[in-house]
């Protein structure tokens, strides 16, 4: 029975670390909870009373979330001055609590002093937060001068035990959340494969709901590659052993997405566009008779994208005996032509689509678990080692050779705009939340702070404070109930209140509103706490919150403010760009030219399309008036998300060269690459408003074009299919992005018959 649960409970596991990439959100509720619960058991035992409790339980907090740096004696040093901050805010909270004008104007110095120090960095930010929350704490347990030296003492407890459970209790390095962040990546590449699986035995039925499976976990995917593509400087021993992991993730989402796109092809009547995996909503290709349940080939098919996912999730130290190395060893056949089943050609396209996705998952175990055991190996299996080998030594030269030639630079994003916002906004909610309340003004000024936290525009601010009403009017309804039943019952309430802290912080990135229903929860617990509960309270923590949103809303609106087009014109114009340097170094490199970093500029173009997706979140949100306009924002993203895999691809493959066999380069590709670039221009300088004249142009298929210049010689010598498909689709995807924007097509003549490209 034990042995026979263990599987289960693996996998329950995996589900759960898939779900939360590098336990990061588990890990950060826990140390919250954590120094929450060390602090008021320390507390007790001193013999503090209920504002203390209350006071050390906000303050572990703030000492516990708002430090965000990676290293642990970067997050000591800031946790230090973090405690020197506090004291110094709550000391001025308490002397000004009489100075009704003098400590507003402080507060306003304060929140514009805690919004410009994130140019600073994680360590300026964090010492905002730390000021902002220990004064606020000020004024929610109406601090005075006669208990400032007992507040003071309670400030140093909740460091000192936010430090312990840091340090100690549940300790975090950058190598550890590393080793998590990729074993997430293992379970989400395991899920994308198993999405895949139900895609291909879909029924007409089911087959859309199979395929906005497929969309949703190749989405995951790229989120857990991008996770790790941002702790691999720390997390890792030396710069080339993290160019290697990049490598070998970026190899593995790469062919996994690629295999869905052949799965989809199989299965329809015509050849799918890779749109298909990248908008919602997108209509499902027509069905063709490839692929039949009852079919031994898609019976095959089947159990060998089951043994892809074994393979994946397979940990290395239970490959012992034959049957995993049989399992390789089939999967990495298919990459030879006489391993292929009789099919058709769209068939047989998966099945090399499944030995190119064995090879990365070989690449990867090789690159995160070391050197395996060779002995059952066959020659497929021995090339595919061979030239992983090769392509980690090139790697490793590479970095040697680039080591000390860069000096980067941070680069610092403008705060003095937000900073002017905030403090205005927050002037505002001050003089409205005074007319509400004179004693609780402060949840305004907290909602306009909060709804302007990683925000850039006034559509994002606008969504944020909608999120924030909903979840508090939510959240009132449960405090209100919960506070009925908890009643003089101290420890129960706090015991709900750790509870309602670790979902807050295990929610917060994955939905503000649902944060906010907590955050809410929680404070009608500690009102009861604090013998001030009312459902009059909890009513006007409603009106406060709907008027620091509209305060902030305004504030974005008017004083500097940041249009939401405006905003998403400048982060598209960014990806534009990023998309044309990654593009035009591949195919400069394909074509011959010097071999230069290609992943970095590849993740660096990912950067740039999350941040743009971010940004269009008011214009895609259901609230959102204008349907249309919904429609063109999803389908640019969308498109873009298609063109950057594309271009992904193209670089992974142009890193091959040096050590490819199957690989040539071609110094023809750059003149094919110009139609790309140049179109990529004309976009870029539509959306920046420098020319509007510019015409982006199509013609003949980027592969006519090299067959019609020397038709005799045999493709593969010169470039692979590969390449070819992911130029011609890229270059589709370019003009396709023309018409949304605005910018004209010209078509020549000997084409117009056949139609744009796209």
């Amino acid at each position: 029975m034990r042995t026979a649960t263990r599987p289960g409970r693996t996998r329950i596991w995996d589900r759960f670390a898939a779900s939360d990439p590098g336990l990061l959100r588990l890990m950060a509720g826990l140390r919250t909870v954590g120094a929450i619960a060390l602090t008021l058991a320390v507390l007790t035992l001193l013999g503090a009373g209920k504002t203390h409790l209350v006071a050390g339980s906000i303050a572990a907090m703030a000492a516990t979330f708002a430090i965000k740096e990676k290293q642990q004696r970067q997050q000591a040093v800031t946790l230090a001055l973090g405690l020197a901050v506090a004291l110094a805010a709550m000391s001025l909270g308490a002397l000004l609590s009489t100075h009704v004008v003098a400590g507003d104007l402080f507060f306003l110095a304060l929140i514009f002093a805690a919004v410009y120090s994130r140019r600073f960095g994680d360590r300026g930010t964090a010492l905002g937060l730390i000021g902002f929350q220990v004064y606020f704490v000020s004024l929610f347990v109406r601090a005075g001068v006669p208990g400032l030296p007992g507040l003071c003492g309670t400030l140093v407890v909740a460091f000192v035990c936010s430090a312990l459970v840091r340090f100690v209790v549940v300790p975090e390095t950058p190598e550890r959340v590393l080793r998590r962040l990729r074993a997430a990546f293992r379970a989400r590449l395991a899920q994308l494969v198993s999405a895949q699986i139900e895609l291909l035995d879909a029924g007409p039925d089911r087959v859309e709901k199979a395929l906005e499976e497929v969309r949703r976990h190749t989405a995951r995917l790229h989120e857990s590659a991008m996770m790790i593509q941002g702790r691999l400087a720390e997390g890792t021993s030396d710069s080339a052993t993290a160019a290697l992991v990049q490598r070998r993730i970026a190899d593995a989402e790469i062919a996994a997405e690629r295999l869905g796109v052949l799965i989809l092809t199989a299965r329809s009547a015509e050849r799918a566009d890779t749109l298909t995996l990248h908008l919602p909503n997108a209509p499902v290709p027509a069905a063709s008779d490839r692929l039949r349940a009852q079919d031994d080939t898609t019976a095959t098919l089947r159990r060998d994208l089951e043994a892809l996912r074994l393979l994946v999730l397979r940990p290395v130290a239970e490959d012992r005996g034959t049957g995993v190395a049989h399992v390789r060893n089939r999967l990495l056949g298919y990459r030879d032509e006489e391993n292929l089943p009789r099919a058709s050609a769209a068939v047989q396209d998966v099945f090399r689509g499944i030995g190119e996705t064995g090879r990365s998952v070989l690449g990867l175990r090789l690159a995160l678990d070391g050197p395996q055991d060779e002995s059952d190996d066959t020659p497929s299996t021995t090339r595919s080692r061979e030239e992983l080998d090769a392509e980690d030594v090139a790697i490793a030269r590479a970095e040697e050779d680039e080591e000390g030639a860069h000096d980067p630079t941070g680069w610092k994003r403008p705060t003095t705009r937000t900073a002017v916002q905030v403090s205005v906004g927050s002037a505002l909610a001050i003089v409205g939340g005074e007319f509400l309340s004179s004693q609780r003004w402060y949840w305004a000024v907290l909602t306009c702070w909060v709804v302007f936290l990683n925000t850039a525009s006034t559509g994002e601010i606008l969504v944020k404070g909608y999120r924030r009403l909903l979840g508090t009017v939510l959240g009132v309804i449960a405090g209100a109930l919960l506070a009925s039943l908890v009643g003089s019952h101290t420890w129960t309430a706090f015991a709900l209140v750790l509870l309602f802290i670790f979902a807050m912080f295990f929610t917060a990135p994955l939905s503000y509103a649902l944060m906010s229903f907590f955050v809410t929860a929680m404070l009608g617990l500690l009102y009861t706490l604090l013998n001030t509960y009312s459902t009059g309270v909890l009513v006007l923590r409603i009106e406060e919150t709907a008027l620091g949103a509209t305060c902030g809303v305004i504030a974005a609106a008017l004083v500097l403010p940041v249009n939401t087009d405006r905003r998403t014109d400048e982060l598209l114009a960014t990806v534009l760009k990023r998309l044309g340097e990654v593009t035009g170094a591949a195919v400069d490199q394909l074509s011959g030219g010097p071999a230069i970093e290609l992943l970095d500029k590849a993740r660096d173009l990912d950067t740039a399309l999350d941040d743009l997706r971010s940004s269009t979140q008011p214009l895609t949100h259901p609230i959102t008036p204008l349907r249309a306009r919904r429609q063109t924002a999803r389908y640019l993203v969308a498109l873009l998300e298609t063109c950057a895999y594309h271009a992904r691809s193209l670089a992974a493959t142009a890193e091959l060269l040096p050590y490819s066999k199957t690989v040539a380069a071609d110094p023809r590709l750059k003149g094919a690459g110009r139609r790309i670039a140049h179109n990529i221009d004309v976009l870029v300088a539509r959306v920046e408003d420098d020319d509007t004249e510019g015409v982006a142009e199509t013609g003949p298929s980027l592969a006519s074009m090299l067959e019609t210049d020397r038709p005799g010689l045999p493709r593969h010598d010169r470039v692979t299919d590969r390449v070819l498909r992911h130029l011609q689709r890229l270059d589709e995807g370019v003009i396709g992005l023309a018409r949304p924007l605005g910018v004209p097509v010209s078509t020549p003549a000997s084409t117009a018959s056949r139609g744009p490209a796209a």
